[in-house]
């Protein structure tokens, strides 16, 4: 009877001993897991941690908002301009390069003339020159076109890039330049479109063209008339086109203006009432810059 509680005791007592000596041990591994203040050994930090910029995930969204601060409605009117812009320029090689004649075509290496004509002596002279001499009068729509188109299209897609910011982050100066730019483009464009169908029509009505319009229609060819061309129009459809899209853009940037102002204002009115409580005075150490 007496030894019945001595055995009961005894796997108690053991079973005791291994809980406790198992609380000993998982306390003295918290221990050693948990870092110590005045360890001599600095607490781990995460490599993410240490350099949030190489984060996938934060490159992801920088990307996506650069995206987005571009392909806003400002964004998009100017992206569009660069593109009518590309097709001013182009239809203006190619209303040069259909109207110079068949013997400019010939001697860029398209064809020979003299297969593709019935023309002899004195009239394939007389076809060949007064080509080059419609060319040269026609040159000065080719070559102040070109700089023109060209000029306000880079401009117009630098300012597309630097519109990867949100409004109120980009340079007032920028997005004064903007609008400067998209004003005077609207303007410019459709001044230059009425220079360019005036002085298209006026060489079309000299004797050159008309000598040269009976040539070709005498050899069947009836297209090469003094007519405005259909490059030509292109040329003012799309020149239009790009005015419009300058108006547009010019309203928009006023609207951007406006409203990153009123952010700036919004912005800084409600850091001053954060920093100045109601009824305590001013700190040096809040007033100092």
């Amino acid at each position: 009877m007496s030894s019945q509680p001595r055995t009961n005791r005894g796997p108690r007592d053991r079973n005791g001993d291994r809980n406790g000596d198992g609380r000993y041990h998982r306390d003295h591994e918290d221990r050693r897991s948990s870092p110590d203040r005045s360890s001599s050994h600095p607490p781990y930090y995460p490599r993410d941690a240490r350099h949030p910029k190489n984060d996938p995930r934060l490159e992801h969204r920088e990307s996506d908002s650069k995206c987005t601060n571009i392909c806003s409605r400002r964004g998009t009117v100017l992206i569009c301009a660069v593109l009518t812009n590309a097709l001013v320029l182009i239809c203006v090689i190619a209303s040069h390069m259909v109207t110079s004649g068949m013997s400019a075509a010939a001697g860029m290496g398209g064809f020979d003339i003299n297969s593709n004509f019935n023309l002899q002596g004195t009239e394939l002279q007389k076809v060949r020159e007064l080509d080059m001499q419609y060319s040269q009068m026609r040159a000065p729509a080719l070559y102040s076109g070109i700089p023109f188109s060209l000029t306000f299209g880079v401009v117009s897609l630098l300012f597309v890039v630097s519109g990867s910011k949100p409004p109120h982050r980009m340079s007032k100066k920028l997005l004064v330049g903007a609008l400067v730019c998209q004003a005077v483009g609207a303007v410019a464009y459709i001044v230059a479109v009425g220079l360019y169908l005036h002085f298209i029509i006026r060489v079309n009505s000299t004797d050159v063209c008309q000598q040269r319009e009976r040539l070709y229609a005498r050899n069947g060819y009836t297209w090469m008339s003094c007519d405005v061309s259909g490059a030509d129009a292109a040329v003012a459809l799309f020149g239009l086109i790009t005015a419009i899209l300058y108006t547009a853009g010019t309203v928009l940037t006023i609207q951007t203006i406006r409203t990153v102002r009123h952010y700036l204002q919004e912005r800084k009115r409600r850091h001053a009432d954060r920093s100045q409580p109601h009824g305590a005075p001013l700190r040096a150490d809040t007033t100092a810059v």
